[in-house]
């Protein structure tokens, strides 16, 4: 087989793989009233079919990562379609709740084998250049499609089936990309196959889970309750002890001196930065659409298409200028597009129509983030040894997942809090909603500027003979 057609083949496999990991975070929102009737979920379990998945996939994503350097990217790859593949085919079948959410916990660890490996794969296939900002913009691309078509996806299969076929039709997906793994990616790993650090991933995992639920605690207890500050409180304990015994550790975990490399670092706190303001983009758009506008959920789901395209778009724009002006210029760049669509977004009112009010800004934000992801990407891996190529790919998809539930949760908040104030003062609801959307995305715009200055420090571009490898 040529090589071209082999890594166009990895890349395929690859992007699949994302793009069906990301699109199980969101489609499962319109289905969630049929998996209500049909089971007999009351209002709090059925917050946790999304929570469960949640929870596996950020808490596992570092271990995930790690597990594909010492154990071998394609086995491990391997092993993630098959967790996943199975908890779907288990979910599609669910008779009760209570295996329902096990199948979706499932579900999430799954994800989180598979997105990291399936990144380090692409870091491994791809040398330095051109061809790897390609390969990386399509990777990023996937993964705002997936969550962009969830709403049009769900609803098409809950409307022309049945709410069990979000689950069945990832078993095709995972065969077919299970095959073409065997047939064109190579088994890579870390030479030095160091033992793994088994204190260290349970630290981490225990963790992130205990952050992670504390947050998405916040939909249903205020802050001041015993479930968040303890969950917090919990994280913060482990979360600390996980870097101590990364510091004293013989074969740590994460070797904390990968942060040593600017890249890593700055590229972190950005995409944590973006994605705590991108993930709001949809959630708040689909329910002003729904709950202002009217729309039902097949149309809101059709009404994001622009929004998929301009991610596309503005990656594959990306990947061309990553080689000529470096991650830096992208970020920067990207970050100010999406910035000002957000700006755009803070001016909507409960009477503005979805021409003039939604696409346009939603145009600019998606198309900004296109442009950003492939950057981050890329800045997050560049000079990094290839035995470190999934942890790298873990960090940057942990810092994507934890600031995207961080965000959600705070704005949520802060959004339902000024919409009760106003309702309490008599304002209409839709009026009342309206401005609580305008004030999340009037943060969002402040955030994501945050990240336009820390992009800033993101290392200018070196010539490939001044690249160091990340310290061990």
């Amino acid at each position: 087989m040529r090589t071209e057609g082999r890594t166009g083949l990895v890349l395929f496999a690859s992007c699949l793989a994302q793009f069906m990991v990301v699109l199980d975070v969101s489609i499962v929102n319109v289905a969630l009233p049929s998996m209500r009737t049909a089971l007999g979920f009351d209002a709090e379990g059925l917050a946790w079919v999304v929570n469960a998945y949640t929870l596996a996939f950020a808490g596992f994503l570092l271990l995930g990562g790690r597990a594909a350097d010492l154990f071998g990217r394609r086995r491990v790859f391997l092993v993630g379609l098959g967790l996943f593949g199975l908890a779907s085919l288990i979910g599609g079948l669910a008779n009760h709740p209570a295996l329902l959410l096990a199948a979706r916990a499932v579900q999430g660890l799954g994800g989180a084998v598979l997105s990291p490996a399936s990144l380090a794969i692409l870091q491994t296939t791809y040398p330095e250049g051109a061809a790897r900002s390609r390969a990386f913009g399509w990777w990023a691309a996937m993964g705002g499609i997936g969550g962009a078509a969830g709403g049009l996806a769900g609803g098409l299969l809950v409307g022309l089936l049945s709410w069990r076929w979000i689950f069945l039709v990832n078993v095709p997906v995972v065969v077919l990309t299970a095959v073409l793994t065997v047939a064109v990616v190579r088994e890579t790993r870390d030479e030095a196959r160091p033992g793994l650090d088994v204190t260290g991933a349970v630290l981490v995992t225990t963790g992130l889970v205990a952050l992670v639920y504390g947050v998405v605690s916040l939909e249903s207890e205020p802050w001041t309750s015993l479930p968040v500050l303890g969950a917090l409180a919990v994280a913060v304990v482990l979360l600390t002890a996980f870097v101590l015994t990364q510091l004293r550790g013989r074969n740590p975990l994460v070797p904390l001196s990968v942060f040593r490399l600017r890249s890593v670092s700055t590229a972190n706190v950005v995409i944590l930065l973006i994605t705590s303001a991108m993930f709001s983009m949809w959630f708040f758009v689909s329910l002003h659409m729904q709950d202002v506008l009217g729309f039902d959920p097949l149309t809101a789901g059709l009404a994001f298409l622009p929004q998929s395209a301009s991610v596309v778009l503005g990656s594959q724009i990306s990947s061309r200028l990553l080689p000529r002006y470096g991650p830096r210029a992208v970020l920067v760049g990207g970050g100010i597009l999406t910035t000002a669509g957000y700006v755009w977004f803070a001016f909507l009112t409960p009477t503005t129509s979805w021409a003039a009010g939604i696409l346009g800004p939603g145009i600019a934000v998606t198309l900004g983030i296109g442009l950003v992801f492939p950057a981050v990407t890329t800045a997050a891996t560049s000079g990094v040894d290839g035995g470190l190529a999934g942890l790298v790919s873990g960090l940057v998809t942990t810092s994507r997942q934890i600031g995207g539930a961080v965000g959600l949760s705070v704005l949520s908040t802060l959004a339902a809090a000024h919409t009760a104030s106003l309702v309490a003062a008599g304002a209409a609801t839709p009026v009342a909603q309206t401005a609580g959307t305008t004030r999340a995305f009037a943060v969002s715009a402040v955030v994501v500027a945050a990240a336009v200055v820390v992009a800033l420090f993101v290392p200018a571009p070196r010539r490939a003979e001044e690249q160091e490898p990340a310290p061990v």
